[in-house]
């Protein structure tokens, strides 16, 4: 009896094991998982570090409208580099970087059009002489859609989205993969350095109203941060009327 009843078990436990379903494993492919292998994920955060936080026009701009107008009126300027660099990118790796950079004049426009652009905001930031809250708000105001615009006649912002695209998102297999991981990942340096840049200058509001004299904020050290702001637009104009984007980067065999 014991024998018997032993068998059944052995019997129904085979019969466990031989009724179990197959199970489905779906294996996603590796390009899938990870676009990009850590070096370059490493060396992608290391150039947008580089690039983001050291100074140049969005930056500079960021920064004077965060000591002009304090860091809720510049936060519409910071909003807008990201939008418009991502638009920018978004075009570049679409193929328009090679259309810009391939045409002589149309890579001229860029250059030499940003650079008028950039010299006519210094000029701005100029005149902001002793002026604090509203009226530094008459001098230097860039708004959203101008900050969207001045993206693209940016060679700074140009030079960026054309690295990018060339060295992590053209020419794999997987570049629209690639793209949708980059993308986000540029917007937040972008973001992030503006960002800082305009609480910077907000902290430093406060001291730049002074010294104060006769009981009053004089606004002198605004006016020479102002002035300083001025003379780096001016400077970063001076080099994008000098420098040229490099064929290679945009996928254009000169």
């Amino acid at each position: 009896m014991v024998c018997v009843w032993s068998r059944s078990l052995k019997w129904k436990a085979s019969r466990r094991k031989t009724s179990h379903r197959p199970q489905l494993t779906t294996q996603l492919p590796s390009t899938f998982i990870r676009a990009m292998n850590p070096s370059e994920l490493i060396a992608l955060l290391m150039l947008a570090t580089a690039i983001s936080f050291t100074p140049g026009p969005n930056t500079a701009l960021s920064a004077a409208m965060g000591a002009n107008r304090g860091w809720r009126s510049a936060m519409r300027f910071v909003i807008s580099v990201p939008v418009g660099w991502g638009l920018l990118f978004s075009l570049c790796a679409a193929g328009l970087g090679a259309a810009v950079v391939g045409i002589p004049w149309m890579r001229a426009g860029v250059q030499w059009g940003g650079s008028a652009y950039l010299v006519w905001l210094a000029w701005r930031l100029w005149q902001a002489r002793q002026m604090g809250g509203a009226e530094a708000g008459s001098t230097l105001n860039v708004g959203f859609w101008q900050g969207v615009s001045l993206q693209f006649v940016n060679i700074k912002a140009w030079m960026m989205a054309l690295t990018v695209v060339g060295g992590w998102v053209a020419g794999h297999d997987n570049a629209g993969l690639r793209f949708v991981q980059v993308f986000p990942l540029m917007l937040a340096f972008a973001f992030a350095s503006n960002m800082t840049y305009a609480s910077l200058g907000s902290v430093l509001r406060h001291w730049l109203a002074g010294p104060v004299l006769d009981g009053q904020a004089s606004w002198r050290r605004l006016m020479w941060f102002n002035r300083t702001m001025a003379c780096l637009l001016v400077l970063t104009a001076f080099y994008m009327t000098s420098v040229s984007i490099p064929l290679s980067r945009a996928g254009v065999t000169p």
